[in-house]
């Protein structure tokens, strides 16, 4: 059977009534006070949470002019993805030479329409089999590098997280090493097709790859001096029940009865208090004296 809180008085089924029998005490609204009180520390305590989150949040986009920078550098790369990055020329009996120039667009339509089976038996080819696998590695990761450009980017909502540096200069090592491998493996492509049909293609990059490779490497460098800078976040001061939030902590840490910190909360609250009455009073106090002084000056010229 249930027992009473406040007296350890064991309740029977007939005492039906919200006060206990034995001590009287409201069953019903005992300790109600300090439920409450707990629940207004746990809705505080995730305010200074979700605080904490926005302040590096804030941090990571304006905190500083480097920050700024870093904005505009993470979105150089995907700009870089819109101009030539390659060109392929072909031609043929009875085709007319045609030169295409790849970019990221370009790219999009070309996987979008891209017949996998053929490339795979492209690949086993004895003739063009080397050369076609370094077009599909090379494919393969100048696309992966294109989706680390946009992870970091978005990565930069968390740049000032507890892993936040380290991690978006692995996302810029990752882009830079995949767009290199990519290189690599579109000339391997390029070398190979080209020596089976020397008169018929031949491929080359353009200038926008480079351009890519340098905004990654700008964007890398940018990121690596920031974590060295480890420039500081700036933290809105929080309070719990008036108490500093890092203070609470500590003495949440130090095993401080809750009983002893929701009186400390009353007494700064109660401060607080009696600090805006105080103002308020000394406020209507100089509107009188101002009142006093003004209804004086009239009665003086009359």
């Amino acid at each position: 059977m249930a027992k009473c809180p406040n007296c350890g008085y064991s309740l029977k089924l007939t005492d039906w009534r919200p006060d206990c029998p034995k001590c009287g005490i409201n069953l019903v609204y005992y300790g109600l006070d300090e439920r409450l009180q707990e629940e207004a520390d746990k809705a505080e305590i995730e305010h200074v949470r979700v605080q904490k989150k926005i302040d590096r949040l804030k941090a990571s986009f304006v905190g500083s002019p480097f920050a700024i920078i870093r904005i505009f550098l993470s979105l150089l790369p995907i700009g870089a993805l819109m101009l030539p990055l390659c060109s392929v020329t072909y031609s043929g009996p009875f085709i007319e030479q045609t030169t295409s120039k790849i970019n990221a667009i370009s790219l999009y339509n070309l996987v979008s329409s891209l017949d996998f089976d053929s490339l795979i038996t492209m690949t086993g080819s004895k003739l063009v089999g080397k050369g076609f696998t370094g077009y599909a590695v090379s494919l393969i990761c100048v696309l992966l590098s294109a989706v680390m450009v946009l992870v970091s980017l978005f990565a930069l909502i968390a740049a000032n997280g507890p892993k936040g540096k380290i991690r978006n200069i692995i996302n810029n090592c990752v882009s830079i090493a995949l767009a290199v491998v990519s290189i690599v493996f579109f000339l391997s492509f390029s070398s190979n097709i080209s020596s089976v049909f020397p008169e018929f293609f031949s491929a080359s990059l353009q200038f926008g790859i480079f351009i890519y490779l340098l905004a990654l490497a700008l964007l890398l460098g940018i990121n690596i001096l920031i974590a060295v800078k480890n420039i500081p976040v700036k933290y809105k001061q929080c309070y719990i029940g008036g108490i500093p939030s890092e203070e609470y902590d500590e003495m949440v840490a130090n095993g401080v009865p809750l009983e002893e910190i929701h009186a400390k909360m009353d007494k700064i609250l109660a401060e607080r208090e009696a600090e805006r009455v105080a103002e308020i009073q000394r406020k209507a106090a100089e509107k009188k004296a101002k009142e006093d002084e003004e209804l004086a000056r009239k009665a003086g010229k009359k």
